[in-house]
């Protein structure tokens, strides 16, 4: 044998070394040469790789969500344009109304504004066009939807006002029984003057408007919807489309919402009919839409709802739904303000809906059916949609992608059978190694940056202290699931070199520095190759289930595959591996990153935001299950992104400056939040919570006076309230010894205080439950009257436990038949919210189930306590003295959260107990 001076297998170098460059090893054996390549790779160049990818994740990320167009002047985007600067006068007119809440005077004015704004549009408009302005007033009505946050609800809703505008060209004569909806909501939630959500909505709309009315040439009209009672449980939507003469002849939908305020307008729910999304994206000037973001939505992991669901259920009807989620965690808060509203947002959707609604306004025909119908069968004819950087978007249909998906997953398993059947046992034996490789990637991943997620409730003064900082995660989460899934990839690149010393050893031909050089290049190949395996499970369930995203498998199983089969495999089992090559890495990841990495940043931000309205039952939720949910997300992502990178840094000597690198910065991190430098709350980005002066009354019947009347402060936000309350003082108790039953929700964790707490009511505001029929024969039929006192917002829960059925109505109507109703845990929700002239007095009638005679043997599990018949609680939308005391001291870093089941700042509680 002849060994080259230089030779660096013949010792190989420990991780601190530098490897030498072009050093090889050469041997005769029967007439061949055996040359090796050094298996030592300079740690620099994967360091400035990794640099490289990051950067380039980033770069995506910003051009892809963050890259806006500039906003223009009237001047500039002419008769027929969209002009920002015009719809933030919009906004700016708005929001100066402060909260306008359902009932409110601040809504009757902020509906004025826009129904004279319409008026204006109409007055302007192109003499070719018809614009119809309507001031449409709801008698009263209800919602029975019951997927979604709407099991075991009935909604209800009376003397609600809508703007509707409706353009159409004079000429044609079929225009008007072929609409295209665009639908939005003046109202806001009480703690908010509603920037984002939804006045930048309604100033896009009014502004589309005013340049659609400028065009001729249509062959639809185009009906503008500016709603109120959406905030309450969608019941402006709900009116319109089951009231109003127009609602029959709409064929499509688009609904304009807000999950935060400012950024991209994207697309996050679309169809079921896919006409609407491949139109938009066709035609629109800066789309933006991801289907994740639909699943995501669909699967409940996000409770909220938006008017879509009432268009598409209620109505039948196909569409977009748009929505901001930029600095989500701003939502429903006092920080959703006009300051806060990035230059840009209003142009990008308003330059996007212009172009979209002119094509399809002066389209030959529009989509027609039922769109749960279609919904039935969205197997083959549901849209799959991404945008492209924000410049392009790629939309194909489910039967299209089923052809892709399984021709992909089909040779992919012919490609591994192939290679297993010629590799043999030692083949399969490696695929196994290799595999477990990224199994321990994700243990560790998951465990290192779980764990962190369980110490930071006791490490800081939040349990959610990244929240406004979302930069945090990456030390306090991404450091320790890099380091985990480095850890367990390593731990399998081990394994595999133990299993393939054996292989090798009964080659006798190979000297055993060779061989040991060889078992790391075939051992960095087949962990690089595991990687592609857990996308192709990704892509086989993903297929099979029909989601949507599982294109994200395919772009992330396809060209690294293509990348290793072209600069890397070889059918010749006769040739030895070499190392990876780092232009299979570089084309390999080139493509997944490019349409994948700023989706998956912007969705960790996303879920980041959405922690401060997290514990929908205050105390109710573990501390830790935000940040775990955070840490499990991160940790996915590492494993299935990083898996290829992570291949090519065992010939490395990278390995202990990543280690040492991601100790440090989840140490400074970690540090940063343990000493408080960085705030888990600011002014701008507050902690969410309720301050509600409540009169207690449900050990009241029939006249017996048990009157509790308290503040509670509490707060959505995971974590105890101590800070806030030594800055508010005024008497406020802390813990769980008082659990306040909101009837919607419950909260087992708050703060209270009895003291002056007599002044700001009365008692004549207390809400009455009577009885004055109960009729026990064969079926027990109880008549309840139902007496707000003058409130307008109210939730009542019916016992389904005791109770088969109801009737609900006010004094000139039925407004709940008897029938099937749903219920959530024992319960059945009526929700009430209406103008100032919606009826406060109501009859309730009970059919009670046939074993009523033990009923009043029942306790409610939860707290030992029997469970009452029914249990209500009235709102009011005013300031008790104390209530007022209490948020003059609220710090700056929290703000007033409001939902449509969260109660008013005033709340009465009443109940009538079974064996009344």
């Amino acid at each position: 044998m002849r060994r080259r001076p230089e030779t660096s297998s013949e010792k190989p170098s420990s991780a601190s070394q530098e490897p030498s460059s072009e050093s090889e090893i050469d041997q005769k054996d029967a007439g061949a040469k055996v040359r090796v390549n050094s298996p030592r790779r300079s740690p620099f160049v994967f360091l400035t790789l990794f640099a490289l990818i990051v950067y380039s994740s980033w770069s995506v990320y910003q051009h892809q969500f963050q890259s806006l167009p500039a906003p223009i002047t009237a001047e500039q985007a002419g008769k027929r344009g969209f002009s920002e600067i015009e719809a933030l006068k919009h906004v700016q007119a708005l929001t100066d109304l402060g909260p306008h809440t359902v009932g409110s005077d601040a809504l009757d004015l902020a509906f004025e504004y826009v129904l004279e704004a319409a008026k204006n549009i109409k007055e302007k408009a192109h003499w070719e066009v018809d614009v119809d302005v309507e001031a449409f007033h709801v008698r009263s009505g209800a919602n029975h939807m019951a997927g979604g946050l709407f099991m075991g609800k009935t909604l209800l809703y009376s003397d609600l006002n809508h703007v509707v505008l409706r353009i159409l060209p004079k000429f044609e004569s079929e225009a008007a029984q072929n609409a295209i909806l665009v639908s939005s909501h003046i109202d806001t939630v009480f703690s908010t003057g509603g920037a984002g959500d939804c006045s930048s909505c309604i100033a896009v709309m009014l502004e589309l408007a005013r340049g659609i009315s400028q065009w001729a040439g249509f062959k639809h009209a185009v009906i503008f919807l500016f709603n109120t009672g959406e905030e309450e449980g969608l019941n402006g939507a709900h009116s319109f489309i089951t009231q109003h003469p127009w609602n029959e002849t709409v064929r499509m939908a688009i609904d304009l919402e807000a999950m935060g305020i400012g950024g991209k307008s994207g697309i996050f729910q679309a169809g079921p009919h896919p006409w609407a999304i491949e139109n938009f994206a066709s035609v629109a000037k800066y789309p933006s839409g991801q289907i994740i973001a639909q699943d995501f939505f669909s699967s409940g992991a996000i409770k909220s709802a938006t008017d879509f669901q009432v268009y598409k259920e209620v109505a039948g009807l196909s569409g977009l739904d748009f929505a901001y989620t930029d600095n989500s965690a701003v939502y429903h808060t006092k920080n959703d303000k006009l300051e806060l509203l990035k230059p840009g947002s209003l142009q990008h959707l308003g330059e996007n809906m212009l172009s979209f609604l002119i094509h399809s306004a002066a389209s030959p025909h529009l989509p027609k059916g039922n769109a749960m119908e279609q919904e039935e069968n969205k197997g083959q004819n549901a849209a799959i949609f991404f945008d492209i950087l924000g410049t392009y978007m790629v939309v194909f249909r489910q039967n299209f992608a089923n052809m892709l998906y399984n021709s992909v997953i089909i040779q992919s398993l012919l490609i591994w059978i192939t290679s297993l059947l010629m590799g043999g046992y030692p083949a399969a034996v490696s695929l196994a190694l290799s595999c477990l490789s990224v199994i321990l990637m994700w243990i560790l991943a998951l465990g290192f940056s779980v764990l962190v997620a369980f110490i930071l409730p006791l490490a800081s003064s939040s349990p959610v202290p990244y929240v406004a900082n979302p930069w945090l995660v990456v030390g306090l989460f991404a450091a320790p699931a890099l380091l985990g899934a480095l850890t367990g990839q390593h731990l399998g690149y081990l394994f595999l070199q133990t299993y393939l010393s054996t292989v090798y050893s009964k080659r006798k031909l190979l000297s055993p520095a060779i061989q040991a050089d060889l078992i790391k290049f075939e051992s960095e190949r087949w962990i690089y190759k595991a990687g592609s395996v857990q996308w192709l499970l990704l892509l086989v369930m993903g297929n099979y289930y029909k989601i949507g995203s599982s294109y994200l498998a395919l772009v992330w199983l396809v060209p690294p595959t293509f990348a290793y089969g072209l600069l890397e495999a070889t059918l010749s089992p006769a040739r030895l591996p070499k190392p990876l090559k780092l232009a299979t890495l570089l084309m390999g990841l080139a493509v997944p990153i490019l349409i994948s990495a700023g989706i998956f940043i912007q969705l960790a931000g996303t879920i980041i935001g959405t922690m401060v309205r997290f514990d929908r039952n205050p105390g109710s939720t573990p501390e830790w299950l935000g940040n775990v949910i955070i840490a499990a997300f991160i940790a996915a992502v590492i494993c299935l992104t990083l898996v290829y990178l992570l291949s090519f840094v065992h010939l490395s000597g990278a390995k202990r400056s990543i280690v040492l690198g991601t100790c440090l910065l989840f140490g400074l991190s970690f540090l940063a939040v343990f000493l408080g430098i960085v705030p888990p709350f600011t002014e701008d980005t507050a902690r969410a919570v309720n301050v509600v002066h409540v009169v207690d009354t449900t050990g009241i019947f029939e006249g017996k006076r048990d009157i509790s009347s308290y503040v509670s402060l509490f707060s959505t936000t995971p974590g105890e309230l101590t800070k806030e309350v030594e800055q508010i003082k005024e008497g406020l108790n802390c813990g769980r010894d008082k659990v306040v039953d909101f009837v919607a929700f419950s909260v087992k964790y708050g703060c209270w205080t009895y003291d002056d707490t007599e002044d700001g009511w009365s008692e004549s505001d207390i809400p009455l439950l009577h009885v004055y029929r109960d009729v026990k024969k064969k079926a027990r039929i109880t008549r309840v009257s139902v007496d707000t006192k003058g409130s307008i917002r109210w939730i009542l829960a019916v016992n389904t436990e005791e109770i088969e059925d109801f009737r609900f109505e006010d004094n000139s109507e039925e407004l709940v038949q008897s029938g099937i109703k749903s219920s959530v845990d024992g319960w059945h929700i009526i929700q009430f919210s209406g103008g100032k002239h919606s009826p406060t007095i109501f009859n309730l009638t009970l059919i009670w189930k046939s074993d009523f005679t033990q009923s009043a043997q029942k306790v409610d599990g939860q707290r030992g306590e029997q469970r009452p018949l029914l249990k209500l609680r009235t709102d009011w939308n005013r300031l008790t003295p104390k209530t007022e005391m209490v948020l003059e001291k609220l710090p700056s870093w929290c703000s007033l959260f409001g939902k449509s089941t969260s109660p008013h700042t005033l709340a009465f509680l009443t109940s009538l107990p079974v064996d009344f």
